[in-house]
């Protein structure tokens, strides 16, 4: 786009021939014209034209230019060609052969380009290359608009930038802005990412990128897709808007929501508004997590130790096929594979339901090795819906085997409803223990093997003769309500019912001592 030097002349200016070393005519060959030979030079309103010689139609204000054709108009734009059509009455310029178009800091090469002086507009119809500061285009069909310095590039376009190449089949460019534009089937690769997009902008000078219509931004294993999206590749940050959905396949996780924002510098990224955390380590079997806000923090990103912390909060729920929970705010710690779950949260496995103030599962490739529960830590296996096992206790740790519990150790006050059954699979009666602690083995078919506890208290109640308020443990809460159904369920945030909150414990601190009290008097 180059700027028409003061603007085109009126339609009725004269086309002036100012000097010429030798003129003659040849009425057989060129009739109606002069021959101009040697340092020949015209003007029209506001524009030059020199040459080595040419043909000169006065009476229709036209001329044919050969040898060393140099048009310019004003300071910041010309025209060279080896050949030159000049129309007067069109005031159109049709350059040929070696043609050079040069505005400001803007060189457009080609071998064929007509020149419209009353609309500003240069158009090459058999390849060009636009070198424009650091931006080089190369097009077989292209357009250049003087006035507003934009341009428009069609069918095998590559923008080559020392950042970055571009190439589709139509891009819009402006010179002033160093804006470019991609329409349709786009490809972007610099040294981070690769892009693919048929709605883009990028902005050359600050190395930006706008993409919109569901673009795909790659970066290594990583990829996001989203309605909008805005990079900086200088600072290797993104935001991306809409319908987000960025994948890991190196580390088997993915985010989805309605907004994301990513530094690759840094390894910090955070999701929001419908935000969704996605494991698929196991296959099908993939632990899909929501919470109102999700947040990624990686700690000696450039170093062999590398680790990532996940922070979700608040609304917490998640859901697997064998395994689901809901808490206020969750971390999982990629040193050791650990899941903390704070503020009232329970875990549902099965038929098997845990709760208390504070959850640690310990995971193994993605699976549960063990769950620890502190404080208030209760256990409930629905037998039916009259008869729960229940557990209850200070401290819990419970360890499992491909997913199967097998393992229960409780200790401090420590409370057992538990009901027996005969080798017949039928159901004795109930048995109700105190005592300080107890350890519970299982089989692989989830049924108890033995039973370890110290000094202990308990009743054995036949089925018929239980006492109603041994039924249920004091801390006895069955929330199966609250439990996510399926992967989409997770959005849907249930609150436990008022009388089943935990007050969380206050632990008691030793009281402060001071030295004064000991000082002599």
């Amino acid at each position: 786009m180059m700027y028409a030097g003061g603007g085109a002349p009126a339609s009725d200016d004269p086309l002036y021939l100012e000097h010429t070393d030798i003129l003659y005519a040849d009425e057989d060959k060129w009739p109606g014209a002069s021959i101009l030979v040697g340092n020949v030079r015209f003007r029209h309103g506001g524009m030059t034209l020199t040459c080595d010689s040419a043909v000169y139609y006065q009476a229709q204000q036209n001329f044919d230019a050969y040898g060393n054709a140099y048009m310019w108009q004003g300071d910041t734009l010309s025209l060279q060609s080896d050949e030159m059509y000049y129309k007067g009455d069109h005031q159109l310029a049709m350059a040929r052969l070696n043609v050079e178009m040069r505005h400001n800091n803007t060189v457009l090469t080609t071998d064929s380009l007509d020149y419209d002086r009353v609309t500003s507009l240069g158009y090459f119809l058999n390849g060009g290359t636009m070198v424009d500061g650091d931006n080089t285009l190369v097009s077989d069909y292209g357009e250049y608009n003087t006035e507003s310095r934009d341009a428009v590039f069609y069918y095998n376009v590559v923008l080559n930038n020392p950042k970055f190449i571009l190439r589709n089949d139509t891009l819009y460019y402006n010179t002033q802005t160093e804006i470019a534009k991609a329409v349709g089937p786009s490809v972007i690769d610099n040294q981070q990412n690769h892009v693919y997009t048929e709605h883009g902008y990028y902005l050359t000078r600050p190395d930006q990128m706008i993409l919109l219509d569901r673009s795909r931004l790659y970066n290594g294993d990583r990829e996001m897709v989203a309605d909008s999206i805005f990079y900086d590749n200088v600072e290797r940050w993104g935001e991306a808007f809409g319908n987000v959905v960025y994948t890991d396949t190196l580390n088997k996780n993915a985010f989805t929501g309605e907004y994301c924002y990513s530094n690759d510098s840094t390894g910090y990224s955070m999701a929001t508004d419908r935000a969704r955390a996605i494991d698929f380590s196991q296959g099908k079997d993939s632990l899909y997590m929501h919470a109102d806000t999700f947040k990624v923090f990686t700690y000696h990103i450039r170093t062999d130790s590398v680790y990532r912390i996940l922070h979700g909060y608040p609304h917490m729920r998640a859901y697997r096929v064998d395994m689901q929970a809901v808490a206020d705010s969750m971390v999982f710690d990629g040193r050791d594979s650990t899941l903390h779950l704070f503020k009232d949260p329970v875990l549902w496995q099965e038929r098997q339901q845990i709760l208390g103030e504070e959850i640690i599962a310990f995971m193994n490739d993605s699976t549960m090795d063990s769950v620890q529960v502190n404080r208030q830590a209760l256990t409930v296996e629905m037998l039916d819906s009259v008869h729960y096992n229940q557990i209850a206790g200070m401290f819990m740790h419970m360890y499992f085997n491909d997913g199967k519990i097998r393992q229960t150790y409780v200790e401090r006050n420590v409370y057992l409803n538990y009901y027996p059954y005969d080798d017949d699979s039928l159901m004795i009666g109930m048995n109700y223990t105190e005592t300080s602690e107890v350890r519970m083995f299982f089989t692989p078919e989830q049924k108890v093997d033995r039973i370890w506890m110290p000094a202990a208290e308990g009743t054995l109640y036949p089925l018929t003769m239980i006492p109603p308020d041994k039924f249920y443990l004091d801390n006895f809460a069955w929330l199966d309500y609250m439990r996510p159904r399926d992967k989409d369920d997770i959005f849907n945030w249930v609150p436990k019912h008022a009388d089943a909150v935990l007050k969380e414990t206050v632990l008691r601190q030793p009281p402060l001592q001071s030295l004064d009290r000991f000082k002599k008097e």
